[in-house]
This record gives structure tokens, C-alpha cells and sequence, in this order.
């Protein structure tokens, strides 16, 4: 009877660490699975902070500088359909005007007014000062990266989650990001931006918070050269409104019409 005692206590104790052992093999995999997918609903949230999900219009402005000086202004009409469809026109310079680019997916294109076919252009390639034309025409971080929580730091009082953005493909703007999100809110506070070879390219910081097109939003974007000091652009938006926008008008041919 006890031998037969003994020999039970034996099987459940080896079942017993098996479990362990399963658990410590599936745990590790499965904080990680969690970590990741909670680093991606803050950067979904922060997504939506930053601009609508739905159809809208805005007016954008860059105004650029070198060590205190003004070296160009721009400004942009902008068209955008699900972070995924955009149209940017010039509307300044006047020497510009009829330029516009359009946004399909991560395909980029320009019209220009004297040339009969569009040209391919790069997300990454400099639009104007420090501001790409990803910054312009794509802003979409949750479909061009996968994010991981790194840390959390203390602000001014305030908790922000660090997360570690990286590029699902070599097409997106930038192939690193790091990217300080406020916790309570999901209000973007900064961004250093980084190329392939790990070089800090420029730093953003989001400011001016105000209500429009049906939230508070960041309304300006402070552009900091990583490799260039003293150089820096603001990126300010103003007049967005969410505006039904047919398939359309994100077509090569309706573009003919703007222009």
C-alpha cells in the first residue's frame, strides 16, 4: 500500500515538472507575443491621434530655417483616404503651383504640369528642409512598422511608453524609429528617426495640441537635422475637416483636373 502511495506520488510529481517545464517553454514566447501586441495597439492609438481614420482635408504649411534664419516656406493642399490614399498639391510657391503628388499604398508618384508622365518617386527622398515626402504624403507608422515596448520613461511628471519601430520592408520612410508616446492619452511626444546603418537622421517633437476634424491633435511638427545643427523645419497643419473623398480621386487621370 505504501509502495503503491509512493509510486503515485512519483507520476504526479514527474507530470508536475513537465508542466513546469511546458509553461516555462510557453511563457516567455507567449509575454512576448502580448508585448508586441500591446505595442502595437499603443502605436494604433497613437495613429489615430495624430490624423483621422476616415476621409479628410487639410491645409499644410513647412516653413524651414537654418540657425535661427528662414531659408523656404511651402505649403501643401493635402486629400487623404485611410492612411492608405493621398494627394498633395502645391499651392506655394506660386512658381509651383499645378505640382502635385499622389500616394497609393507605398507607390509614389509627382505630376508636374510640363512633363506628360508622372515620376516614380521615394517615401524617403527629402521633400523640402528636413521634411521627406513620407512625412507629407504617408504618416501610416501602424501599417509601416513593427513596434516593440522597450521601456517607460518619466517626463515632466508624465508616464510615456518608448517603443522601437522597424520598417516591415526597405519601401517605408525610415528604417528605425524610436517613439515616445504618452501613456494616459496615446499623444505623441517624440520621434528620433533613424537610416539603415543606425545614423540619426532628425528628431521630431509634437506640439500645439488642438481640437480639429472631431479630436485634440497635434497641429505642429518641430524637424530637427540629426546631422546638420541648426537646421530645422516646422511642419504645421490647420484647416483639417473630414471630407467624403471618392475612390476617384486618387486616380492618375482624375489628378489631370487639379492640376
Amino acid at each position: 500500500m505504501l509502495e503503491s502511495i509512493a509510486r503515485i506520488w512519483r507520476v504526479r510529481k514527474r507530470f508536475a515538472g513537465l508542466a513546469l517545464l511546458a509553461l516555462g517553454m510557453l511563457g516567455p514566447g507567449s509575454a512576448v507575443a502580448q508585448g508586441q501586441d500591446a505595442a502595437k495597439q499603443v502605436l494604433l492609438e497613437s495613429d489615430r491621434v495624430r490624423f483621422p481614420q476616415e476621409s479628410f482635408e487639410m491645409d499644410a504649411s513647412i516653413d524651414s530655417f537654418s540657425d535661427g534664419q528662414p531659408t523656404e516656406s511651402r505649403k501643401y493642399r493635402i486629400l487623404s483616404k485611410g492612411n492608405e490614399n493621398t494627394v498633395v498639391m502645391v499651392t506655394e510657391p506660386a512658381s509651383e503651383r499645378g505640382q502635385i503628388m499622389l500616394m497609393k499604398g507605398r507607390d509614389l508618384w509627382i505630376f508636374l504640369p510640363d512633363v506628360s508622365q508622372p515620376v516614380r518617386l521615394s517615401l524617403a527622398q527629402r521633400l523640402t528642409g528636413q521634411v521627406a515626402n513620407g512625412d507629407l504624403a504617408r504618416a501610416n507608422f501602424s501599417g509601416d512598422y513593427d513596434a516593440k515596448l522597450l521601456r517607460t520613461e518619466q517626463i515632466e511628471g508624465e508616464s510615456y511608453s518608448v517603443l522601437e519601430l522597424t520598417a516591415v520592408d526597405r519601401g517605408v520612410t525610415y528604417q528605425k524609429v524610436l517613439y515616445w508616446v504618452k501613456q494616459s492619452n496615446a499623444y505623441p511626444f517624440k520621434a528620433e528617426f533613424y537610416s539603415a546603418s543606425n545614423r540619426l537622421l532628425k528628431t521630431c517633437r509634437y506640439e500645439n495640441f488642438q481640437t480639429i476634424a472631431g479630436r485634440v491633435r497635434p497641429t505642429r511638427i518641430v524637424m530637427t537635422d540629426g546631422l546638420r545643427k541648426g537646421d530645422e523645419s516646422i511642419l504645421a497643419y490647420n484647416a483639417m475637416r473630414l471630407r467624403d473623398l471618392p475612390d476617384k480621386v486618387f486616380n492618375k487621370d482624375y489628378l489631370k483636373r487639379l492640376q
